[in-house]
């Protein structure tokens, strides 16, 4: 029968298989990168969001009273700016979709899909979201925060919903005017209502239906506060109309924030409280990848056995010097 080999010649074997010279991290490093680049399906509980966003695409949306990245865009443009920080921010898992709003609804016209398989596609259609879309010049935010509410109820029960709108009613409302909602119970949808445009009263840019400029509004074109018992007197002008946000909100039962920034919208739509604890897949092809890039490190790493004998040497001249004898000469090895 054959021998086996003594025990210290296999743990020397292994030293040289496993050890910094040897073939056994390759091998190791090679297996980690199989499965970063074909990772297992992990699925993990983690919080997850389901969103359905509402855009007001009505052209009070165009005036350009905001800043994005020092310069003055319009209140669209900044929309959309946050919104893609949050796609980029969501955890996979999260879903979201798209609505537009004008005269009186707020039409799906995506349901929310997954954001991590679906980013390329999300980002794009977002892009695409932008006035040439209307169908009206009206602009009845109430009546459009209400089916808002009613298109994220109709996607899902666990559907949020966030509304970003300047809130200027085109034609304005009457006195204590509010809208039809004996199928809403507040607070049965949770969501956002964004406000956001700046605090000065400035002119409202005329477009055509493919999108084109054509003037400003005049006072003259528009229905006026006056004329239906209302205080605001300058609607051919807009701002933020923060106030009737607000009110809005509270209406529907849900909470209002100012998009001042693209920030604030991430931190609205990040907030652990519209969270669903769920199962969902999780990517964690960088475990592996980090483990094998520090096998590789270890493998080819320079040879550092110089430093190794000079360490001894310096501890043994150190002995010498305590005993009182004359140290040998230190010398780097050839």
């Amino acid at each position: 029968m054959r021998a086996s080999l003594p025990r210290g010649r296999w743990l020397s074997a292994l030293r040289r298989f496993a050890g910094s010279s040897g073939n056994g991290p390759l091998l190791l490093a090679l297996l980690l990168l199989a499965l970063a680049v074909w990772p297992p399906r992990v699925q993990l509980q983690r919080p997850v969001f389901n969103w359905q966003v509402s855009f007001d695409i009505t052209q009070s949306m165009n005036v350009e009273d905001v800043e994005l990245d020092h310069a003055a865009v319009s209140r669209l443009t900044l929309a959309r700016a946050a919104m893609r920080d949050v796609l980029g921010a969501l955890p996979c898992g999260s879903k979201v979709g798209w609505s537009v709003f004008a005269d009186y609804r707020s039409l799906v016209i995506l349901s929310p899909v997954e954001v991590c398989s679906h980013y390329e596609e999300l980002l794009a259609s977002l892009e695409r979201i932008d006035g040439r879309m209307r169908w009206a010049n009206a602009s009845n935010v109430s009546k459009g925060v209400t089916w808002a509410v009613r298109g994220a109820r109709s996607v899902g029960p666990d559907t949020r919903f966030v509304f970003i709108s300047d809130g200027q009613e085109s034609p304005p409302l009457r006195i204590n005017e509010t809208p039809p909602m004996t199928d809403i119970k507040p607070g049965e949808v949770m969501g956002w209502l964004i406000g956001v445009g700046g605090d000065v009263p400035v002119p409202i840019p005329k477009t055509g239906s493919n999108g084109e400029p054509a003037g400003y509004w005049r006072a003259d074109e528009v229905v006026q506060g006056s004329a239906i018992g209302s205080a605001v007197n300058h609607e051919h002008l807009s701002e933020l109309r923060q106030d009737h946000l607000r009110a809005l909100a509270e209406l529907v039962g849900v909470n209002y924030r100012r998009l001042n920034a693209p920030d604030a919208l991430k931190t609205a739509m990040l907030d652990r409280r519209y969270a669903q604890h769920l199962p969902a897949d999780t990517d964690l092809r960088w475990i592996p990848a980090l483990l094998a890039l520090l096998l590789l490190a270890w493998r080819f790493a320079p040879d550092f056995g110089w430093l190794r004998e000079r360490l001894p040497a310096k501890r043994e001249k150190k002995k010498a010097i305590d005993r009182g004898l004359p140290p040998r000469a230190l010398t780097r090895p050839a």
